[in-house]
């Protein structure tokens, strides 16, 4: 290698280093600080600052494991209902032409680019005991149904909110699959069932599982959508760490979320461990 081909290895490689220099000041000040300062007050008492573990056991007592039950109760329904929905709409879209495609994938994303805020009210104006929805069952003369208050509206809520995050990843996968697969099945004599059963459901297992992932997350940690659409009996433990916060209690606020991020961080890495590779699982036999 010649003295001016390693000149130019080394100016690029400077380049690249300074390149990155924004992304790794961004990531100190906004993910690695924050977290120290949430490490720190998850292990400080409130009035001596001493190191103490009373906080974090805090999360173990009946209360809050209550709560913990049934924040993961409303996540895993709300993340089964997703799936159940989303799964059949990214199938459709991957057989749509791509003018179609393209459509769908906008409409699809569209209430994303709305304010979080916004869709929430709009939600409440549906669901109230006086909202369109049963108003329209009285004018047809059907019982009306109390959905605002209840976890169900906290249910339907998510659904609403994240359901595009399951939509996408299952989508994406699934618009890769070699359908030359799919068409081999057909041609040995597999049924409808049978090629989603044996072979697209498996190609597209790691995307199933990254839209989960993507909807449980933050349907687990949500505190605004069970405030307005959930009842005084729909406390999640994003409602107990934002109360802890609002009246200042920092020492709760860093503990609850630090054994949450802990679950979060070791279910993540479950996840992964099943979905290291982008090209899907195998079929089954």
């Amino acid at each position: 290698m010649t003295h001016s081909s390693k000149t130019r290895k080394s100016n690029m490689s400077l380049l690249q280093r300074y390149a990155a220099a924004p992304h790794i000041v961004w990531s100190v000040l906004f993910i690695i600080v924050p977290l120290i300062f949430v490490g720190y007050y998850a292990f400080t008492d409130v009035s001596t600052g001493e190191f103490t573990f009373s906080n974090i056991s805090a999360f173990f007592t009946k209360e809050y494991l209550l709560i913990f039950g049934k924040s993961v109760k409303l996540a895993l329904i709300a993340t089964a209902i997703c799936l159940v929905l989303g799964y059949p709409i990214a199938y459709f879209m991957t057989n749509c032409k791509p003018k179609t495609q393209r459509l769908l994938m906008i409409l699809i994303m569209l209430p994303i680019w709305m304010n979080f805020l916004i869709r929430t009210y709009a939600l409440m104006t549906l669901l109230q005991d006086t909202g369109i929805i049963n108003t329209f069952l009285s004018k047809l003369g059907l019982p009306t149904m109390h959905i605002l208050g209840t976890e169900t509206a906290v249910v339907i809520g998510m659904v609403y909110d994240y359901l595009p995050y399951m939509i996408l990843p299952i989508y994406s996968v699934m618009s890769k699959m070699d359908h030359r697969l799919v068409e081999a099945a057909s041609d040995l004599g597999c049924n409808s069932f049978g090629v989603i059963r044996k072979v697209i459901f498996p190609l597209s297992l790691s995307g199933v599982i990254s839209g989960i992932t993507m909807v449980f997350v933050p349907s687990i940690s949500t505190f605004y959508i069970s405030q307005k659409l959930g009842g005084v009996d729909t406390l999640l433990i994003g409602d107990a760490i934002e109360q802890h916060y609002t009246a200042a209690n920092y020492n709760m606020t860093a503990s609850l979320s630090f054994v949450l991020m802990l679950i979060l961080i070791v279910g993540l890495a479950i996840v992964n461990h099943y979905t290291d590779s982008d090209e899907g699982g195998g079929m089954l036999i």
